[in-house]
């Protein structure tokens, strides 16, 4: 029965701007002291004020990117701007780092304690400054972008709680974002610093981190781990065996992007691979949807959230899948798809208030249902719904026009 691409597409771009858009356009926007309000409850009511640097570029960064990838609208591009506005004035301590957490008036909570908020101002500065056209924009993106190369071999600095030279290891969140952040900001940087990069992550990502689980039940699987030492060894500790499939997932739709843009079918191949080995890894063979955290070996997890069913997981992988299938057309990719569409519209949408839902508990009930909090923001829900009606448009045009 051949597949109705055409009416997938049209179901993300209404989620996408009948829904998941509106909710946070009326509910977390703060005109008065400017950036946003994440924490809203179901039905969109503020229940704490603080601004979380992560979440406030992460939405900067999406109507950014809406309004010069889907329509130039001017109450999307004065979102973005008061955002960008009050970043610009509260974000950074006096050396240029990027706080983790400031109070509604922009003073700061919380040290600039690892480059993942220096690396998500370079993504919102970096369209910002494609969508308004402001020249200081692409300054503070370029700084930022700098901070993150600087800082990449040590994220934390003097923040880091490990005890130097005992256990030394790397994560794979690094190299990963950095790969999705070189993509978005190619329009600023040199060339040669683009292919640099880009070649320098996707070999770390896919050699140091891709192991064949040696010590695991699953040794015939190669899975993408969490940590490992820098030389890329696995360490056999909590932090060690953790798969984080959600992460594994997200990376490899980073590689596919990439590998497509390179005309490297291997690569692109290589990345479906590892998607379909931690979602056979990770998927909850009794109750549905993938686990948030998982021990290699099978041992207890350290995070005591492990077995809780996220909503960004569900998403980066339903934007693999859809990806996957448009570039290879691979069966596997389509019959996955088709049971984590099936999970996640069916747990995570809320139909009667808006958005979706982020923490449901194993068994698929709504655990917490805020919509938006410290961690989950306006974020991953557009940003996917966004990516997974690009692959079906694509994949209804060439459905309709074959040659």
């Amino acid at each position: 029965m051949e597949q109705d691409f055409r009416a997938l597409a049209n179901l993300y771009k209404t989620a996408l701007l009948d829904d998941v858009l509106p909710f946070w356009e009326r509910h977390s926007i703060d005109w008065e002291q400017g950036g946003y309000f994440t924490c809203l409850d179901r039905n969109g009511k503020v229940y704490d004020t603080d601004k979380f640097i992560w979440l406030q570029n992460r939405q900067v960064w999406t109507f950014s990117t809406f309004y010069h990838q889907i329509e130039p609208r001017e109450d999307w591009l004065a979102i973005a701007a008061n955002g960008a506005d009050f970043l610009a004035k509260h974000g950074r301590d006096a050396a240029g780092n990027w706080y983790f957490a400031l109070d509604r008036s922009g003073n700061p909570l919380v040290q600039p304690y690892n480059i993942f908020s220096d690396c998500f101002a370079a993504m919102a500065f970096s369209k910002y400054a494609l969508a308004s056209g402001k020249e200081w924009a692409k300054d503070i993106a370029l700084q930022a972008y700098d901070n993150v190369l600087r800082r990449k071999d040590n994220p934390k600095g003097d923040y880091n709680k490990a005890y130097p030279g005992t256990r030394p290891m790397k994560s794979l969140a690094v190299p990963m974002i950095l790969a999705n952040l070189t993509l978005e900001m190619d329009w600023l940087l040199p060339s040669n610093t683009l292919e640099h990069v880009l070649n320098a992550t996707v070999e770390e990502v896919m050699t140091d981190f891709l192991s064949d689980a040696s010590f695991a039940p699953y040794s015939d699987r190669k899975l993408m781990y969490e940590n490992v030492a820098p030389d890329g060894l696995l360490i056999d500790c909590f932090e060690g065996r953790l798969i984080n499939p959600g992460h594994g997932i997200e990376a490899m739709w980073f590689i596919m992007d990439i590998g497509n843009r390179l005309g490297d079918s291997k690569l692109v191949h290589q990345a479906i691979e590892i998607v379909l080995n931690i979602l056979d890894f990770a998927w909850d063979r009794e109750y549905g949807g993938l686990y948030y955290f998982m021990d290699t070996k099978g041992h207890p997890p350290q995070q005591l959230e492990w077995d809780q069913k996220l909503w960004w997981v569900h998403l980066e992988s339903l934007v693999a899948l859809s990806m996957g299938y448009r570039l290879t057309g691979r069966q596997e990719c389509w019959d996955w798809y088709e049971k984590l569409h099936e999970y996640s519209w069916s747990h995570f949408a809320d139909p009667q208030w808006g958005e979706w839902f982020g923490y449901l508990n194993r068994q698929g009930d709504v655990l917490i249902d805020l919509k938006g909090g410290k961690w989950k923001g306006c974020f991953h829900v557009p940003r996917s719904l966004y990516l997974c009606h690009q692959q079906f448009d694509a994949l209804s045009a060439a459905q309709a026009y074959p040659y």
